[in-house]
């Protein structure tokens, strides 16, 4: 059933469902190919939001690597059955999930994972039904990834005075859109909290550690990717990734940056598969960078005074490099008064127990979207979560009556089937799962 809401941006219909209204595939803004995006405070009188958007275009649009064990497992985990269309020209909209009764809510706007190289808004973990129920609104963003998120080149530089940094630029971009919209859908543009997990959540706290995300959002929350990444693995000067990029130029068969620019979607990804084969260093430079713009330093001296927000950080027991996410999300936690929590729920139907992403489905209550044997114990746990997080985003808080107590300090949450509470990490298990290497 359709919903139509009239607003000042212009009319748009969406879905009605049983626990909420959805409005899907909205454009927040435009980007030309290696430029940075600009706002679309408006949409045109009568925009049919009823379906998912475009996805930005990534390696899976034509080398979905399905020998690789890990591509293969998490594709099987969130995307099997699922069709994805991928525009590079319309890649930049949300979904908004809504209450049914006319209100002020809370925001939750939430950036996804995916190794900044994948991944979009409409993978199946993700709906924002259980939270409209609970009062909230949750926004899902699509962003730039892989090449188109995070090239660099010197006529980038020359251009904007800035290089790099499209994927997280899309971000703040979208975050300020929802400042300036989301009351059109009946939402607090003073209350909003942003979201990540993995890639999104190592995004979001380099928003906090920057000075152009100022006012923009009230809380964060970081699933399995709050803290100081070890020295190798954070950001690099955009000069420093310049190389790594003109390989990949080269390897396109053009002779110049503008050559490249005017490539089809298919040649410059085949590009980047070409240098894959030849470097190890990759992910280094697929990623965000110092740009002296969003960050205006290394993350080791910015760390030092991030904003001053309400924060919830976390992980899994089985998370990628386990020991080395809780050893970051703990001293986050204890530097920046943030609830933290840690996931030991073994996801059932295989032994990879608490693997890296596997308290999405509970974070958003979406176990029924699962070929895993979910049980009721599983429900609960997922019930439980999304209470706990629609309080935080709602109050800064997220304890509440038959709820067990969550206090802010060294020691986490554990979520498990034994028991939830405020006790110590289980340090055997998570040595033991660093040591055991990629849960897939």
């Amino acid at each position: 059933m359709d919903i139509t809401l009239n607003t000042r941006n212009g009319s748009i219909k969406g879905n009605e469902r049983e626990g909420c209204y959805e409005f899907l595939g909205i454009p927040y803004a435009k980007a030309k190919r290696f430029e940075y995006a600009e706002a679309l405070n408006g949409w045109e009188d009568g925009f049919d939001a009823t379906a998912y958007g475009p996805a930005c275009p990534q390696y899976r649009q034509f080398f979905p690597h399905l020998d690789v064990p890990e591509r293969r497992f998490y594709q099987r985990e969130f995307r099997e059955g699922l069709e994805f269309v991928y525009d590079e020209g319309k890649c930049l909209n949300l979904n908004v999930y809504t209450p049914k009764e006319k209100g002020k809510y809370p925001v939750l706007v939430f950036f996804h994972g995916g190794g900044f190289n994948s991944m979009c808004n409409s993978e199946s973990y993700l709906d924002g039904e259980s939270y409209a129920k609970r009062g909230v609104i949750v926004v899902a963003i699509n962003y730039r990834v892989g090449v188109f998120g995070y090239l660099t080149n010197e006529e980038i530089q020359k251009q904007f005075g800035r290089d790099g940094n499209f994927g997280l630029d899309d971000m703040l971009v979208a975050a300020k859109w929802v400042k300036a919209n989301i009351d059109c859908f009946g939402g607090d543009s003073e209350n909003i909290t942003i979201m990540g997990q993995s890639a999104g959540a190592i995004s979001l706290q380099y928003l906090c550690l920057s000075k152009h995300a100022e006012g923009v959002f009230q809380r964060a929350i970081m699933l399995s990717g709050a803290g100081k990444l070890p020295k190798m693995a954070q950001p690099k000067s955009s000069e420093d990734t310049r190389e790594y990029w003109n390989q990949v130029i080269q390897a396109a068969g053009v002779n110049s940056f503008e050559e490249f620019k005017a490539l089809d979607v298919k040649d410059v990804l085949q590009a980047v598969e070409v240098i894959k084969e030849q470097r190890k260093d990759n992910q280094a430079n697929t990623m965000p960078v110092i740009d002296r713009y969003l960050l205006s330093d290394t993350v080791d001296v910015l760390i030092r005074n991030p904003a001053k927000l309400d924060y919830m950080v976390g992980y899994t027991n089985n998370d990628m490099f386990t020991i080395i996410w809780a050893h970051m999300a703990h001293k986050y936690a204890k530097d920046n008064g943030a609830y933290l929590y840690c996931f030991d729920v073994d996801a059932p139907g295989d032994d990879n127990q608490a693997f890296h992403s596997c308290d999405l489905r509970y974070v958003f209550n979406t176990l029924d979207k699962s070929w895993r044997p979910y049980d009721e114990e599983d429900r609960r746990i997922a019930e439980l979560m999304v209470d706990y997080i629609a309080a935080f985003v709602k109050t800064g808080d997220p304890n509440g009556d038959g709820r067990p107590q969550w206090q802010k300090g060294k020691k986490p949450l554990c979520i498990s089937k034994k028991g939830i509470g405020m006790r110590k990490a289980p340090l055997f298990k998570l040595l033991r799962n660093t040591l055991k290497g990629d849960p897939t």
